[in-house]
């Protein structure tokens, strides 16, 4: 299959983060007093977990990244033709997923739709009842008898490869590393690993003949348009963070250290900011963005890549309007650090302040940063949801968590009620932003310099 890259903004931005945390991660291991609070949290179950249900996000988002374009059977002039859909490797490994569509909504695990049609029987006469799915449940001669068993051998033959994988793999670190069985998370970790080994192994058993979490109004799999949601997480909470990290950082310690009118100034600027209603402004900004779009639409030859744009503009009005909470931090303890004794012995001897900056300041103050920069990824999670929901966030045609939220407002007020697809979108996110969250207090307690100088001394 003859196939053609294609490189997203946020593709490379996400890409970019990738080599960044590679290159951090080496620097930190040649720095001693940096490594510490590190192996803290190596040493914490409940960071080791969170890391282990963070990381498993992250490989969704990463494979999601990797977009191509499909040859086309015809040539143009003897060139080839790519399809104007632009997929990726996620969509390669979940093929079936993104397919097998039926006609509208149908139940977790059904073999049938959702609400009753007219159909004509065999011997010519028209009945109103339950139409069979075209894929849930099609290999099922009689639902009613064969439902519930192949149901349960799936789930349990799934699970049982899963927890066999997830075994093998552990007994392979144990002999590679042998340091790790002695790890205090280690049990944590392999009891979690089991687990979720056990649930992946049963859905992706369950998903080569059902729908485990049913399909949405024109009959798309909701398990693959939850899936496909994460990397719009992701890069809502990763490239946000990045737009946002140089402005809190620069001002803020600029605000904290230089003081007198560039302490005014930046003041002014972040209540400025804070003053005016953040919805308003970056609806306002979306907005515009979208008529920009709108009026050069010969700027994109692909769907993917105008919605990518709308994307990326999103993570760049949400990191020039959130700022302001880093910033204020950062000024404070800026304001605190410049008082201590080696600052004013630097300053002394006459070292410069861009110096002292860059040794002494912006060193002491990373920790909060760090900590910011994880708690906030979750606030820009449910940031993307909230305004999806109104209307102007990420493009229609991008798979969110908030596009799919403010689609099931109008399912949950039919009748019957179509509850699955608000349920498993909240599913996701109640597990992305918990993990998140609970990784970023470890955080906190690993790199509190009170617990440093406990364990120093």
């Amino acid at each position: 299959m003859s196939f053609l890259p294609v490189m997203l903004w946020t593709d490379a931005l996400v890409f970019l983060l990738i080599a960044t945390a590679i290159a951090s991660a080496w620097w930190v291991r040649r720095q001693p007093h940096l490594l510490l609070p590190w192996r803290r949290v190596a040493q914490s179950r409940v960071g080791m977990v969170s890391l282990l249900v963070l990381s498993l996000f992250v490989l969704v988002g990463v494979l999601d990244s990797l977009h191509y374009r499909v040859a086309l059977p015809e040539k143009s002039n003897g060139q080839t033709v790519y399809a104007p859909e632009v997929l990726s490797a996620f969509d390669y490994l979940a093929d079936g997923l993104r397919t097998h569509t039926e006609k509208t909504y149908s139940a977790p695990l059904a073999v049938y739709l959702y609400a009753k049609e007219s159909m004509e029987m065999a011997d010519g006469k028209v009945v109103r009842d339950y139409p069979r799915l075209k894929y849930g449940g099609a290999q099922l001669a009689d639902p009613q008898r064969d439902w519930l068993g192949d149901v349960t051998g799936r789930a349990l033959t799934g699970a049982a490869a899963g927890l066999l994988a997830v075994l093998l793999l552990a007994g392979a670190v144990v002999k590679v590393v042998p340091a790790a069985k002695k790890s205090k998370p280690m049990f944590a970790v392999l009891v979690t690993a089991l687990l979720i080994a056990a649930v992946l192994g049963a859905v992706a058993d369950l998903a080569t003949a059902y729908h485990v979490l049913g399909t949405d109004k024109v009959g798309q799999d909701v398990l693959y348009l939850s899936l496909k949601s994460i990397r719009t997480g992701l890069v809502i909470g990763t490239v946000t963070t990045l737009v946002m990290l140089p402005f809190a950082l620069l001002l803020g310690v600029a605000a904290g250290y230089f003081r007198g009118w560039v302490d005014d100034v930046i003041q002014y600027v972040y209540t400025v900011l804070s003053s005016i209603p953040s919805v308003l402004l970056i609806a306002a900004a979306v907005l515009m963005v979208q008529v920009v779009i709108g009026m050069h639409a010969d700027w994109f030859d692909t769907a993917a890549k105008r919605a990518d744009v709308r994307l990326l503009a999103l993570c760049l009005i949400l990191g020039v309007t959130s700022w302001t909470g880093l910033c204020r931090l950062l000024r404070g303890e800026t304001l605190k650090l410049r008082e201590m004794e080696y600052i004013q012995a630097a300053q002394a001897f006459g070292v410069s302040s861009f110096r002292i900056l860059m040794r002494h300041i912006v060193p002491n103050v990373m920790h909060i940063v760090l900590i910011s920069v994880v708690m906030d990824f979750s606030a820009l999670v449910l940031a993307e949801a909230v305004l999806s929901y109104v209307g102007v966030g990420v493009d229609p045609t991008t798979n969110s968590f908030g596009n799919m939220i403010n689609s099931a407002r109008l399912e949950m007020a039919r009748e019957p009620m179509v509850w699955w697809s608000l349920a498993s979108a909240f599913g996701f996110m109640l597990l992305l932003v918990l993990a998140a969250n609970l990784f970023a207090d470890v955080l906190r307690d690993a790199f509190d310099s009170r617990l440093n100088r406990t364990e120093n001394s």
